[in-house]
């Protein structure tokens, strides 16, 4: 079977949600092969093995962590050249997407970002992805080269598959461009304890309606009883009440959690963009006529300021 090459998004050996879900998805199309690069690369191979890898190749320089994506690309390609793997299956997160194009135009191929499912083809990987806003389905695949593809977080569920990982060096030489940029400093992002936006299951977001940053509050608690990430609309951050990290829409992170939660959001064609691919979505709003309602599951018209702290007591009360 054709081995396929799983980049490895890891911080110093924990591998984050979205690799396991890439390596669900290789193993549809071939053997996942893993790259991790960086602090504690070598000690993803368990976790790794668990979900598929039959192989991991490791390779560790201050390079990764001291300059931007370039040496990752470096290693990326060393494996291509390596492998010749049927496709390369990258995160697609901001990082995730810079990496995937570069490595498509050093090695000629074609590349989709975005991807929201793969599957085999007759011609190569066939990815779905979710396009003009959220309006139609698309399926395509590459044509010219190694498939390079980009997959949306929590597109996938995450399925064990214990494989014997086997751990080998990967010899990688840097080239000129690796060095070109600097890291100069790093600010550590102070944790919520809430989990990361694009990762997380369960999102509840709000909008205008909230009317103030003090009012997210109770957007936050009833977030936090749902162990949810919490997101903003556009609208929202530019009004200052909530961090442009935490912005849900084409601007923003685009998110496709189990339950999207969408309060006091009137449902713009750009805030839709990044959470129409959400499996459930629950809109609270108090216009009945807010465009919102037209792609939910359930919808609530009411004041938010009654309904969604009423929700967060019954949650809790139902949890005991």
């Amino acid at each position: 079977m054709a081995e396929v090459l799983v980049y490895v998004d890891h911080v110093d050996g924990a591998v984050r949600k979205p690799t396991l879900e890439l390596l669900t998805l290789a193993r549809r199309i071939g053997s996942p092969v893993a790259v991790a690069l960086g602090a504690g690369a070598a000690d993803t191979a368990a976790v790794l093995g668990e979900h598929g890898a039959v192989k991991v190749l490791t390779h560790d320089a201050s390079e990764y962590a001291d300059y931007l994506v370039v040496p990752k690309v470096d290693a990326l390609q060393a494996a291509v050249e390596s492998v010749s793997p049927a496709a390369v299956l990258v995160p697609s997160s901001a990082e995730g997407k810079e990496i995937a194009a570069r490595l498509a135009l050093r090695i000629g191929s074609g590349i989709i970002t975005d991807a929201i499912d793969i599957e085999a083809g007759d011609e190569g990987p066939v990815a779905t992805q979710s396009v003009f806003a959220a309006s139609f389905t698309t399926k395509s695949r590459v044509s010219k080269g190694i498939p390079v593809i980009t997959v949306k977080p929590n597109s996938a569920a995450v399925e064990a598959a214990p494989a014997d990982a086997a751990v080998e060096a990967l010899a990688v030489s840097f080239s000129a461009q690796a060095t070109g940029t600097k890291v100069t400093g790093r600010t550590p992002r102070e944790s919520t304890g809430r989990p990361e936006l694009t990762e997380a299951a369960i999102v509840v977001s709000g909008g205008r309606g909230v009317n103030g940053a003090e009012n997210f509050a109770i957007i936050e608690a009833l977030a936090d009883s749902l162990g949810a990430a919490v997101g903003a609309s556009r609208a929202a951050v530019d009004a200052g009440w909530y961090p442009h990290t935490n912005q849900v829409g084409q601007t923003g992170k685009s998110v496709s959690p189990q339950l999207y939660i969408a309060s006091g959001i009137s449902g713009a064609i750009q805030h839709r963009a990044g959470m129409q691919t959400s499996k459930t979505i629950v809109a609270i709003n108090k216009d009945a006529e807010a465009p919102i309602f037209d792609l939910v599951d359930y919808g609530v018209v009411g004041d938010l300021f009654d309904v969604v702290p009423s929700l967060t007591e019954e949650i809790k009360t139902r949890k005991g």
